[in-house]
C-alpha cells in the first residue's frame, strides 16, 4: 500500500517510519508492509473478587393495595363432647339451654348393714337388658332400692320411700362439680341444681360416697314400706377439723352441682 502526503522534518509522520517501512527517495509515497498476526497468547491467572457492593437506602413503602375479596367459610370446628352427671331425687333434668335428660330410673346401692358390696350408689333404669345370666340366687353382691331416712329433717315428706334419679347430658359445656356446703357456684359457671349432701349413717357397716339430693326431691310410687335395704341420710359437719362458726352441726349441709 502507498501512501502519498508530504513529508517535513520533525513531522509526526517522519517519526514513524521504522525498519520495516520504505521509503521512496524525493518523493512523498511510504510503503507499508505489515506482517502476520502473532499466535495467541496464554490465558492470564483471574483476577481477585471485587470488593461487596454496599446495600441501598430502603425505597419508600408502595401504596397499600385493595383489600381482597372474603375467602370461603372453613369447615365447622370440632364439638365439645359435653359432661353428663346424675340429679339424685328427681326424674327430670333442669331446664337449662343446652341439658337433656338421658334417662331416668331408680336409685341403688349396697345393703346398710353388709359389710362388702358397691360403696357408689347407681341410678338404675327401670328396664334392664340381661346376657348370659346362671339360674338361680347367687346372693353374691345384692343390691338394693335407696330410702331416705329423714324424719323430722327439711324433707322429711320424702321419709322411708325410696329415690328416684335421672341422667342428664349438657352439650354445652365441659365439666362438672359437686360443689358441697353451697348452694351456688363459682363465677362464670351455671347451677344445675342445688339440694342436700347426703350418704349412709355412721354407724352402718360399709361407707358410701357423698351425693348431692336434690332439694326438692321426688319419690319412688308405691314406695313408703320402711325396708331399711340401701340408705340416704343427711350429713351434718362436726367441730373436728371444721372450724365452728361457718359450719354448724346442728344443720344439714347443702350442695350444688355445677357445670362450665
Amino acid at each position: 500500500m502507498c501512501v502519498r502526503f508530504p513529508i517535513y522534518s520533525g513531522s509526526p509522520v517522519e517519526a514513524m517510519i521504522t525498519n520495516n517501512t520504505e521509503v521512496s527517495p524525493y518523493t512523498s509515497c511510504i510503503t507499508i508492509l505489515r506482517g502476520r498476526d502473532g499466535p495467541q497468547g496464554t490465558t492470564g491467572a483471574p483476577g481477585k473478587d471485587g470488593r461487596e457492593g454496599r446495600d441501598g437506602e430502603k425505597g419508600e413503602s408502595g401504596v397499600q393495595g385493595e383489600k381482597g375479596d372474603t375467602g370461603e367459610q372453613g369447615f365447622p370446628g370440632p364439638k365439645s363432647a359435653g359432661v353428663t352427671y346424675i340429679r339424685w331425687g328427681k326424674t327430670s333434668c333442669p331446664s337449662r339451654p343446652g341439658t337433656e335428660l338421658l334417662y331416668n330410673g331408680i336409685t341403688a346401692g349396697s345393703l346398710w348393714s353388709n359389710t362388702g358390696g358397691g360403696a357408689n350408689y347407681l341410678c338404675m333404669p327401670h328396664t334392664p337388658q340381661y346376657g348370659k345370666y346362671r339360674p338361680g340366687v347367687q346372693n353374691h353382691s345384692p343390691i338394693y332400692g335407696t330410702e331416705y331416712e329423714v324424719a323430722g329433717g327439711p324433707i322429711s315428706s320424702t321419709h322411708n320411700h325410696n329415690a328416684p334419679c335421672a341422667v342428664c347430658y349438657v352439650s354445652t359445656r365441659a365439666t362438672s362439680l359437686m360443689l358441697p356446703a353451697r348452694t351456688t357456684c363459682p363465677p362464670s359457671w351455671t347451677l344445675e341444681f342445688t339440694g342436700y349432701l347426703m350418704s349412709t349413717a355412721r354407724s352402718h357397716h360399709y361407707r358410701t360416697m357423698y351425693e348431692c339430693v336434690d332439694q326438692y326431691p321426688d319419690r319412688v310410687p308405691g314406695s313408703a314400706a320402711d325396708s331399711h335395704a340401701a340408705v340416704f341420710y343427711h350429713v351434718e359437719a362436726t367441730c373436728h377439723g371444721l372450724p365452728c362458726g361457718p359450719y354448724n352441726p346442728q344443720k344439714e349441709l347443702t350442695c350444688a352441682v355445677c357445670t362450665k
